[in-house]
């Protein structure tokens, strides 16, 4: 006989979202006051929400920007160890989303301190998560290299 048990709180995956905002073959990244790398805009799920109302909640948060919530569609899912956090891993659920009409241009606010964009020649600007995204948006040609 044998028995099942979940992971605990704290070594199953953090489970995150990512907008996946790609113009020109480029990726919308941001960098936050403390980190090195560039994350996808996005973050952590509240209690209760959705990967789609986190989306839209995050986005404007970090961003300024409002994202039209009817058009929030899957991308991808990306699990990796995350970036200083003690190799706990990271399951970010990234997402496409359009803006809404008349929301202003993204640009850093909260714990954003700068955005850029990225193409596939990146990697070493991202964390393992974003790697990943970066290669399988490459492997569809919405990233340039």
């Amino acid at each position: 006989m044998f028995s099942v048990t979940s992971p605990s709180p704290l070594t199953a995956p953090l489970k995150t979202v990512g907008w996946i905002h790609v113009v020109d073959g480029r990726l919308l990244v941001v960098r936050s006051r403390d980190n090195d790398l560039f994350f996808m805009p996005g973050g952590k799920l509240d209690p209760g929400e959705s990967d789609e109302q986190a989306l839209v909640r995050e986005i404007e948060e970090e961003l300024g920007v409002l994202l039209d919530p009817a058009t929030v569609r899957s991308g991808l899912v990306a699990e990796a160890p995350g970036h200083g956090i003690d190799g706990r891993l990271v399951r970010m659920h990234c997402l496409y989303a359009d803006l809404l009409p008349g929301s202003p241009e993204p640009a850093p606010r909260a714990e954003v301190r700068e955005l850029t964009w990225v193409t596939a020649n990146d990697a070493h600007r991202v964390p393992p998560a974003g790697r990943i995204v970066l290669e399988r948006l490459a492997a569809t040609g919405e990233l340039a290299a």
